[in-house]
């Protein structure tokens, strides 16, 4: 199948990195929104087609998948005119601005039978499923409680900075934390407390959240886009506990044992680990499926509504809502 880049950005030119070392696959096309910035990425990448305008992508007849790697404040109308143009998307989280952006898409791509995932890659990792299994496996116990942490510093760069541009630490480092959470406990919150510290230009630069699950489950969450954290997950049980090294991209998982056991579960050899969500949206088109079961429609906008949520706790409305 042929994929094209829309954005060449550092989170497109890893999706490139990746997609020129997998197979059965080839990346064909990339758009910019200058025909030198597309030229230049497509020479670095080896990359047949570019493009000055991110319209000619869409239009492109050639492409089954389109990866949107552009900012947060553009992917909804990025997705529209992708499938505008009967197009298959893999858009970068966050998926959209809001909710009701995220519900308009996904109800529009159900009309056209085309198929769209968020690309959440810490869902579709070797990893989380091993995770899964070991929370499955009871060995730490009856499971209290959670912390999650994600923070760099990147306060500086405008994506965050600007709320014209969707920024702060909660739509770009926020909904991980959020996610490993979710994907720890499940979707059954009963409460949400946060707080949150603010730049000059009103977004949150970073963010602490409380979510209390059915059972008597708490998740505490941290993401600072002013400094790097250690990002850690741990998820506490009566027996034990699990450490996660790296929610961003799993370097591997440890199990502590009351009792003094510990065991390791190390990461499988990858390319960058964007190639399994690649893998997984090929396969469902495919199987003409138009949604992925790791990260299912349903899945994203929840997470959104979460998102919304603390948002307008916090006073946080960006300028296009």
């Amino acid at each position: 199948m042929n994929i094209g880049i829309l954005g060449t950005g550092s989170i497109a030119r890893k999706m490139a990195a990746t997609i020129t070392k997998m197979q059965n696959v080839r990346l064909l096309a990339v758009a910019s929104r200058t025909v030198q910035k597309a030229q230049s990425f497509a020479k670095e990448y080896n990359i047949p087609r570019y493009y000055g305008e991110y319209s000619q992508l869409a239009d492109d007849r050639d492409i089954d998948l389109i990866y949107i790697a552009t900012p947060h404040s553009r992917h909804y109308e990025d997705c529209i005119m992708c499938l505008n143009s009967d197009k298959n998307i893999l858009c970068e989280k966050a998926f959209t601005a809001n909710g009701r952006q995220a519900r308009e898409v996904l109800e529009y791509a159900e009309k056209k039978n085309l198929f769209v995932s968020e690309a959440m890659w810490t869902r579709f990792m070797p990893m989380r499923f091993r995770l899964d299994e070991i929370i499955s496996s009871g060995v730490i116990g009856r499971i209290s409680s959670l912390t999650a942490d994600l923070g760099y510093s990147i306060a500086n760069k405008e994506r965050i900075m600007k709320p014209e541009l969707a920024g702060g630490a909660l739509l770009d480092l926020g909904v991980y934390t959020i996610n490993f959470a979710v994907m720890a406990f499940g979707i059954n919150i009963t409460d949400i407390k946060s707080s949150c510290v603010k730049n000059e230009y009103g977004v949150d630069i970073h963010n602490s959240i409380i979510l209390n699950f059915d059972g008597g489950r708490t998740a505490l969450l941290h993401s600072n886009a002013e400094a790097a954290t250690d990002r850690r997950g741990i998820i506490y049980g009566d027996k034990g506990r699990i450490e996660v090294n790296n929610i961003n991209n799993c370097e591997g998982i440890d199990v502590i044992l009351n009792d003094g056991k510990n065991i390791s579960y190390k990461t499988p050899e990858q390319i960058t680990g964007y190639e399994y969500e690649v893998e997984a949206s090929l396969k469902a088109i495919s199987e003409h499926r138009y949604e992925c079961p790791e990260m299912t429609h349903e899945d994203t906008i929840f997470i959104m509504s979460i998102m919304d949520k603390l948002r307008e706790d916090w006073g946080i409305k960006y300028p296009f809502e």
